[in-house]
């Protein structure tokens, strides 16, 4: 199965799924979008209530600043896949719930083998912990790591910065670099992983623990 049509099954499912609470509420599931060639890919949390409404992640006005700061980072937001760890809002956009993250994980999972994006940047602390446990976001945003042969960054969600204007020079700065990693990501990435682009047979290579990757 390609690529689009895998993603394509996963919003399927994600639409009538019922493996937590969270589909009592559910008026849109929102698998995500983004080319199925993708090769960034955006992790957030969880939809709020604009992304119920219309099933598509970030179209409030943490999306409007997200397509701001991929502009400043040289990106367009149709050039990249965007989704969150979980598909279906949390009553009152509250954290998800360990056993919210546990139901979707199959489907994000699905979703990152399927495009196979050479960088992956988490949006907050929840998407961040699929990569990184353990870790404070406060002490790595901005910051590339090399987890399961992608280049994974952490970043702010944009909502913090809306929520906490003295993040938001932090969140600006560290988006203002999306492309440099996305060029480093391209010149450095193992030649296992850089073999699957093009072999979606071979399976990912997979490393215990992240790696810094410096830039500097």
């Amino acid at each position: 199965m390609d690529a689009q049509s895998v993603l394509n099954e996963v919003a399927r499912q994600a639409a009538v799924c019922t493996r937590c609470q969270l589909h009592f509420a559910r008026k849109k599931a929102v698998p995500g979008e983004g080319p199925a060639s993708a090769e960034v890919m955006l992790i957030g949390e969880g939809p709020g209530f604009y992304e119920n409404e219309q099933g598509r992640p970030f179209v409030g006005a943490a999306g409007k600043f997200l397509d701001e700061l991929l502009a400043a980072g040289g990106v367009k937001r149709e050039e990249v896949f965007i989704t969150n760890v979980v598909k279906c809002r949390p009553p009152g956009n509250r954290d998800p719930l360990p056993e919210e993250l546990a139901a979707c994980s199959e489907y994000l999972d699905r979703q990152i083998e399927a495009l196979n994006p050479r960088v992956i940047v988490t949006l907050g602390r929840f998407s961040m912990a699929k990569f990184l446990p353990g870790v404070r976001i406060s002490d790595v945003h901005g910051q590339p790591f090399w987890k399961g042969g992608r280049l994974v960054v952490p970043m702010y969600h944009p909502a913090a910065a809306l929520h906490q204007p003295s993040l938001k020079t932090q969140v600006e700065r560290d988006f203002s670099r999306l492309s440099e990693f996305i060029r480093q990501a391209r010149t450095s990435v193992p030649k296992a992983v850089e073999s699957q682009r093009s072999d979606p047979e071979t399976p990912a290579p997979q490393k215990d623990e992240p790696t810094q990757l410096s830039l500097f």
